[in-house]
Protein backbone atom coordinates (compact mmCIF):
# COMPACT_ATOMS: atom_id res chain seq x y z
CA UNK A 1 0.00 0.00 0.00
CA UNK A 2 2.79 2.44 0.75
CA UNK A 3 4.47 2.06 -2.60
CA UNK A 4 1.14 2.70 -4.83
CA UNK A 5 0.90 5.66 -2.51
CA UNK A 6 4.68 6.92 -3.65
CA UNK A 7 6.00 5.93 -0.39
CA UNK A 8 9.40 4.00 -0.85
CA UNK A 9 11.02 4.22 1.92
CA UNK A 10 14.34 6.07 2.71
CA UNK A 11 17.60 5.26 1.01
CA UNK A 12 20.67 3.72 3.53
CA UNK A 13 23.36 5.81 2.44
CA UNK A 14 21.74 9.05 1.59
CA UNK A 15 18.97 8.84 4.43
CA UNK A 16 17.10 10.94 1.30
CA UNK A 17 13.58 9.39 0.13
CA UNK A 18 14.07 7.35 -2.13
CA UNK A 19 11.58 8.79 -4.88
CA UNK A 20 13.27 11.89 -4.31
CA UNK A 21 16.42 9.98 -5.51
CA UNK A 22 14.79 8.59 -8.50
CA UNK A 23 12.81 11.67 -9.51
CA UNK A 24 15.94 13.24 -9.43
CA UNK A 25 18.07 10.97 -11.84
CA UNK A 26 14.77 10.46 -14.35
CA UNK A 27 14.88 12.87 -16.32
CA UNK A 28 18.58 12.32 -17.65
CA UNK A 29 17.69 8.48 -18.18
CA UNK A 30 14.49 9.79 -20.09
CA UNK A 31 16.58 12.32 -22.22
CA UNK A 32 19.39 10.02 -23.40
CA UNK A 33 17.63 6.47 -23.24
CA UNK A 34 14.23 7.86 -24.55
CA UNK A 35 15.62 9.57 -27.62
CA UNK A 36 18.08 7.04 -28.54
CA UNK A 37 15.24 4.81 -28.59
CA UNK A 38 13.08 6.89 -30.58
CA UNK A 39 16.08 7.32 -33.00
CA UNK A 40 16.15 3.43 -33.12
CA UNK A 41 12.92 2.52 -34.14
CA UNK A 42 12.86 5.15 -36.92
CA UNK A 43 15.96 4.08 -38.34
CA UNK A 44 16.01 -0.01 -37.82
CA UNK A 45 11.65 -0.38 -38.94
CA UNK A 46 12.61 0.98 -42.32
CA UNK A 47 16.37 -0.54 -42.74
CA UNK A 48 15.35 -4.08 -41.88
CA UNK A 49 11.97 -3.54 -44.24
CA UNK A 50 14.15 -3.07 -47.19
CA UNK A 51 16.77 -5.23 -46.10
CA UNK A 52 14.23 -8.41 -46.21
CA UNK A 53 12.70 -6.93 -49.73
CA UNK A 54 16.34 -6.42 -51.52
CA UNK A 55 17.45 -9.88 -50.17
CA UNK A 56 20.92 -10.34 -51.02
CA UNK A 57 21.29 -7.19 -52.62
CA UNK A 58 24.30 -4.49 -51.76
CA UNK A 59 21.57 -2.39 -49.51
CA UNK A 60 20.96 -6.04 -47.51
CA UNK A 61 24.45 -6.68 -47.39
CA UNK A 62 25.33 -3.15 -46.26
CA UNK A 63 22.67 -3.31 -43.24
CA UNK A 64 23.34 -6.99 -42.22
CA UNK A 65 27.07 -5.31 -41.92
CA UNK A 66 25.92 -2.47 -39.74
CA UNK A 67 23.74 -4.77 -37.15
CA UNK A 68 26.09 -7.44 -36.69
CA UNK A 69 28.29 -4.94 -36.00
CA UNK A 70 26.22 -3.29 -33.51
CA UNK A 71 25.29 -6.81 -32.65
CA UNK A 72 28.36 -8.07 -31.84
CA UNK A 73 30.31 -5.07 -30.24
CA UNK A 74 29.45 -4.86 -26.25
CA UNK A 75 28.37 -1.34 -25.60
CA UNK A 76 30.86 -0.42 -22.85
CA UNK A 77 33.62 -1.09 -25.91
CA UNK A 78 31.85 0.68 -28.46
CA UNK A 79 31.56 3.49 -25.57
CA UNK A 80 35.52 3.53 -25.01
CA UNK A 81 36.31 3.29 -28.16
CA UNK A 82 34.19 6.31 -29.03
CA UNK A 83 35.91 8.43 -26.02
CA UNK A 84 39.66 7.22 -27.06
CA UNK A 85 38.73 8.57 -30.49
CA UNK A 86 36.73 11.69 -30.39
CA UNK A 87 37.73 12.52 -26.46
CA UNK A 88 41.27 11.60 -26.48
CA UNK A 89 42.06 12.13 -29.87
CA UNK A 90 40.38 14.16 -31.40
CA UNK A 91 39.16 16.52 -28.56
CA UNK A 92 36.26 17.08 -30.11
CA UNK A 93 33.65 15.92 -27.33
CA UNK A 94 33.63 15.34 -23.44
CA UNK A 95 33.47 12.22 -22.30
CA UNK A 96 31.85 13.28 -18.70
CA UNK A 97 28.17 14.05 -18.39
CA UNK A 98 27.41 17.54 -16.71
CA UNK A 99 23.51 17.27 -15.54
CA UNK A 100 24.01 20.36 -13.99
CA UNK A 101 24.16 22.04 -17.41
CA UNK A 102 21.20 24.85 -17.69
CA UNK A 103 20.24 25.51 -21.37
CA UNK A 104 19.92 29.43 -21.49
CA UNK A 105 21.72 30.25 -24.76
CA UNK A 106 22.96 28.37 -28.06
CA UNK A 107 26.56 28.15 -26.81
CA UNK A 108 24.72 25.72 -23.85
CA UNK A 109 22.64 24.09 -26.17
CA UNK A 110 25.58 23.45 -28.33
CA UNK A 111 27.45 21.71 -25.32
CA UNK A 112 24.46 19.72 -24.22
CA UNK A 113 24.19 18.54 -27.93
CA UNK A 114 28.22 17.74 -27.61
CA UNK A 115 27.67 15.91 -24.26
CA UNK A 116 25.04 13.91 -25.12
CA UNK A 117 26.28 12.63 -29.02
CA UNK A 118 28.42 9.76 -27.76
CA UNK A 119 26.27 7.95 -25.26
CA UNK A 120 23.40 8.59 -27.91
CA UNK A 121 25.54 7.06 -30.59
CA UNK A 122 26.35 3.89 -28.65
CA UNK A 123 23.06 3.23 -27.36
CA UNK A 124 21.07 3.75 -30.84
CA UNK A 125 23.87 1.34 -32.17
CA UNK A 126 22.69 -1.42 -30.30
CA UNK A 127 19.55 -1.06 -30.11
CA UNK A 128 19.17 -0.49 -33.98
CA UNK A 129 21.28 -3.59 -34.71
CA UNK A 130 18.45 -5.67 -32.17
CA UNK A 131 15.33 -4.18 -33.92
CA UNK A 132 16.73 -4.66 -37.14
CA UNK A 133 17.89 -7.89 -37.04
CA UNK A 134 13.79 -8.79 -35.80
CA UNK A 135 12.56 -6.66 -38.59
CA UNK A 136 14.17 -8.11 -41.62
CA UNK A 137 13.72 -11.82 -40.24
CA UNK A 138 9.97 -11.02 -39.61
CA UNK A 139 9.31 -9.29 -43.06
CA UNK A 140 11.17 -12.45 -45.10
CA UNK A 141 9.36 -14.87 -42.88
CA UNK A 142 5.88 -12.91 -43.88
CA UNK A 143 6.82 -12.61 -47.91
CA UNK A 144 7.51 -16.72 -48.08
CA UNK A 145 3.56 -16.86 -47.01
CA UNK A 146 1.01 -17.75 -49.47
CA UNK A 147 -0.94 -14.85 -49.37
CA UNK A 148 1.80 -12.79 -50.66
CA UNK A 149 1.40 -14.10 -53.82
CA UNK A 150 -2.34 -14.08 -54.06
CA UNK A 151 -2.15 -10.26 -53.19
CA UNK A 152 0.70 -9.85 -56.32
CA UNK A 153 -1.49 -12.14 -58.36
CA UNK A 154 -4.73 -9.87 -57.65
CA UNK A 155 -2.76 -7.25 -59.47
CA UNK A 156 -1.63 -5.22 -56.28
CA UNK A 157 1.69 -3.10 -56.19
CA UNK A 158 4.53 -3.85 -54.24
CA UNK A 159 3.68 -0.61 -51.41
CA UNK A 160 0.30 -1.64 -51.03
CA UNK A 161 1.08 -5.49 -50.47
CA UNK A 162 3.90 -4.26 -48.07
CA UNK A 163 2.10 -1.68 -46.20
CA UNK A 164 -1.51 -3.46 -45.97
CA UNK A 165 -0.40 -7.11 -45.53
CA UNK A 166 2.92 -7.60 -44.50
CA UNK A 167 3.99 -5.23 -42.09
CA UNK A 168 1.05 -6.01 -39.85
CA UNK A 169 1.67 -9.44 -39.63
CA UNK A 170 5.65 -8.60 -39.64
CA UNK A 171 4.82 -5.80 -36.48
CA UNK A 172 3.76 -8.38 -34.34
CA UNK A 173 7.12 -10.22 -33.22
CA UNK A 174 8.66 -7.07 -33.25
CA UNK A 175 6.04 -5.30 -31.16
CA UNK A 176 6.84 -7.96 -28.65
CA UNK A 177 11.13 -7.19 -28.38
CA UNK A 178 9.75 -2.77 -28.34
CA UNK A 179 7.28 -3.96 -25.18
CA UNK A 180 10.23 -5.83 -23.75
CA UNK A 181 12.80 -2.66 -24.06
CA UNK A 182 10.64 0.50 -23.21
CA UNK A 183 10.89 -0.52 -19.54
CA UNK A 184 14.65 0.34 -19.84
CA UNK A 185 13.71 3.87 -21.18
CA UNK A 186 12.79 4.44 -17.53
CA UNK A 187 15.32 2.45 -15.43
CA UNK A 188 18.56 3.46 -17.49
CA UNK A 189 21.10 2.31 -18.96
CA UNK A 190 23.40 0.64 -16.74
CA UNK A 191 26.63 -0.18 -18.98
CA UNK A 192 26.48 3.14 -20.93
CA UNK A 193 25.58 5.56 -17.85
CA UNK A 194 28.71 4.15 -16.05
CA UNK A 195 30.81 4.93 -18.85
CA UNK A 196 30.10 8.53 -19.68
CA UNK A 197 29.63 9.32 -15.39
CA UNK A 198 25.73 10.46 -16.51
CA UNK A 199 23.49 10.43 -13.12
CA UNK A 200 20.62 8.18 -14.56
CA UNK A 201 18.41 5.71 -13.17
CA UNK A 202 20.79 3.26 -13.94
CA UNK A 203 23.78 4.15 -12.80
CA UNK A 204 21.87 5.06 -9.70
CA UNK A 205 20.97 1.08 -8.98
CA UNK A 206 25.13 0.30 -9.98
CA UNK A 207 25.46 2.53 -6.72
CA UNK A 208 23.15 1.38 -4.85
CA UNK A 209 23.95 -2.30 -5.04
CA UNK A 210 27.93 -1.82 -4.21
CA UNK A 211 26.79 -0.03 -1.14
CA UNK A 212 24.18 -2.64 -0.39
CA UNK A 213 21.45 0.06 -0.28
CA UNK A 214 18.23 -2.22 -0.31
CA UNK A 215 15.66 0.75 -0.10
CA UNK A 216 16.80 1.75 -3.83
CA UNK A 217 17.13 -1.44 -5.11
CA UNK A 218 13.97 -2.97 -4.44
CA UNK A 219 12.11 0.71 -5.57
CA UNK A 220 13.82 0.30 -9.00
CA UNK A 221 13.40 -3.18 -9.08
CA UNK A 222 9.75 -2.55 -8.85
CA UNK A 223 8.96 -0.32 -11.32
CA UNK A 224 10.96 -2.36 -13.80
CA UNK A 225 8.56 -5.29 -13.09
CA UNK A 226 5.68 -3.06 -13.27
CA UNK A 227 6.74 -1.58 -16.55
CA UNK A 228 7.38 -4.34 -18.27
CA UNK A 229 3.93 -6.24 -16.86
CA UNK A 230 2.31 -3.20 -17.88
CA UNK A 231 3.77 -2.88 -21.37
CA UNK A 232 3.28 -6.57 -21.97
CA UNK A 233 -0.24 -5.93 -21.68
CA UNK A 234 -0.09 -3.15 -23.71
CA UNK A 235 1.64 -5.34 -26.97
CA UNK A 236 -1.21 -7.67 -26.34
CA UNK A 237 -3.78 -5.35 -27.21
CA UNK A 238 -1.82 -3.99 -29.97
CA UNK A 239 -2.13 -8.14 -31.55
CA UNK A 240 -5.24 -7.58 -31.57
CA UNK A 241 -5.48 -4.69 -33.45
CA UNK A 242 -2.48 -5.61 -36.06
CA UNK A 243 -3.67 -9.28 -36.42
CA UNK A 244 -7.31 -9.75 -36.70
CA UNK A 245 -7.40 -13.41 -35.65
CA UNK A 246 -5.92 -12.41 -32.26
CA UNK A 247 -8.80 -11.35 -29.83
CA UNK A 248 -8.81 -11.32 -26.41
CA UNK A 249 -12.15 -12.47 -24.32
Amino acid sequence: MAFCQGNLGYSFASRSPVSDLIIERLPNSLFLVGFAYIISVLMAIPMGLIAAIKRYSWIDNLSTSIAFFGYSIPPFFTGLLLIIIFTVKLKWLPFIYDANLEINDWQSLLEQIKQSLMPIIVLTLYKTAVLMRFMRSSVTEELRHDYVRTAYSKGLNQYQVVVKHILRNAFIPVITLIALDIPSIFTGALITEQIFRIPGIGSLLIESIYRSDTPVVMAITMIYGILIVSFNFIADLTYSWLDPRVRLK
